[in-house]
């Protein structure tokens, strides 16, 4: 009888693994460092809940967005990506390449100022998941001590501490460009950031929408700003340091002793990299943040600093259930809980308290995106593919190498009236 009994469990298991066959979800994403096996974690928490399907991760580089062509050009994409490029996916919305996920996901989870992002006329391409603030300075705050520097309020304050710096013999910045084939991209941030401390948010809308030319002299002044900080000396290494230096190595300096630089201008998913990089490091005590101050009053009236911020959306590119259940599930606090507690970066979950973060700079950073008066997604992420992840980065790259702001801006120009 026992014999039986086995014979038949075995020929039930066999139909059983006929009719469960594991269904695959293939993910594309480009993280790097410490970020990769977060993301891995999120994987095994859905595969958990979930075990008749296998999500299989695919990591491609920062050149992720030409990857991304090819394969839709041949028809063979992954079923989502994770990606900040709302100006590309748009352009995928328009050629049909990606799903509306109207009706499919629920965005209850999500931030509802953040929802928005991912739509596009009258539906819904990309899921807000990993929010980053961008409008950060990063600074030793052991070694400030010890000089005497104070965290500066203003331009004028942060222009005189540079000076200050340079004057006791040190680097007043650290800047990194290098990003293989995205090389470009940090400098374009620095960019975005004083358009909005200049110019204000509603000429900031109108330049990312081209509804102003990149020759307008605003958009010059921006530019202009940036550079001022290479030709007063500011900058480690000058501009070939600039060019040269992986954007995920520039802040190292900081940390070094005596510090080869004092300040360094990224996200907040930079706290990854300082952890694979240097043991030991606590937040609040060997790194810190303050907001790039405004820079002309009326940019912002209301006297705030505006929050430049970034982030990932999910973007469908094959309907199929086990496809929509796991990009529904990268919205989820289960999610989002792995990701801000294994790196230290913020939430896109509608009732994120800054208080339940125990990191500082997390904590501080998720109250600057909450309290923003003022703010705006990164604009080269908005702008056609083209433009932001094309001829910006490159238009950058040209300026610090020393091409003249007239002929770079020009070319942009030239760019954006065929990308638009």
């Amino acid at each position: 009888m026992r014999k039986v009994l086995v014979v038949l469990s075995v020929l039930a298991l066999v139909g059983l693994a006929g009719l469960a066959q594991t269904k695959v979800v293939n993910v594309m994403h480009g993280w790097p460092g410490e970020q990769a096996p977060a993301f891995e974690k999120i994987v095994e928490a859905f595969e958990a809940e979930n075990p008749d399907i296998d999500v299989v991760i695919e990591i491609v580089g920062r050149d992720r967005p030409a990857v991304l062509a090819t394969r839709l050009a041949a028809g063979n994409p992954p079923d989502l990506t994770p990606h900040p490029w709302v100006g590309t996916m748009r352009q995928w919305a328009d050629a049909g390449e990606i799903v509306d996920l109207t009706g499919l996901v629920d965005t209850s989870d999500i931030n509802p100022a953040l929802v928005p992002i991912g739509e596009y006329k009258d539906g819904l391409y990309g899921l807000f998941i990993f929010p980053n603030v961008k409008s950060l300075v990063w600074y030793n705050p052991k070694e400030f001590a010890a000089k005497g520097y104070e965290v500066p309020n203003t331009w004028f304050e942060l222009q005189a501490l540079s000076e200050k710096i340079l004057a006791d013999g040190g680097a007043p910045w650290s800047i990194g460009i290098e990003s293989g084939a995205a090389s470009g991209w940090p400098g374009t941030d620095w960019i975005e950031d004083i358009v909005l401390r200049t110019a204000g948010a509603d000429v900031y809308d109108k330049w990312v929408n081209h509804e102003i030319p990149w020759t307008d002299a605003r958009i010059k002044l921006a530019f202009e700003t940036f550079g001022k900080m290479f030709d007063d000396g500011y900058v480690l290494g000058g501009r070939i340091g600039a060019l040269t230096t992986n954007f995920g190595d520039a802040a190292d300096p900081l940390f070094l002793d005596p510090p080869a630089a004092y300040m360094h201008h990224q996200a907040t998913f930079i706290q990854g990299f300082f952890n694979d990089h240097i043991e030991g490091l606590v937040a609040g005590e060997d790194y810190a943040i303050f907001p790039l101050p405004t820079i002309t009053p009326q940019a912002t009236p209301d006297g705030s600093i505006p929050l430049l911020v970034s982030g990932d959306v999910v973007t469908v590119f094959n309907n199929r259930p086990e496809v929509i259940a796991f990009a529904q599930f990268l919205t989820s606090e289960t999610a989002s809980n792995i990701w801000s507690a294994e790196l230290g970066e913020l939430s896109a979950y509608v009732n994120a308290d800054p208080a339940s973060f125990e990191n500082p700079i997390t904590r501080q950073a998720q109250e600057m995106l909450l309290n923003a008066t003022v703010s705006r997604f990164d604009g080269s992420d908005l702008m056609p593919g083209e433009i932001g992840a094309g001829a910006f980065w490159s238009g950058v790259l040209d300026y610090i190498s020393g091409i003249s702001l007239d002929t770079v801006l020009q070319a942009i120009e030239a760019a954006a009236v065929d990308a638009y």
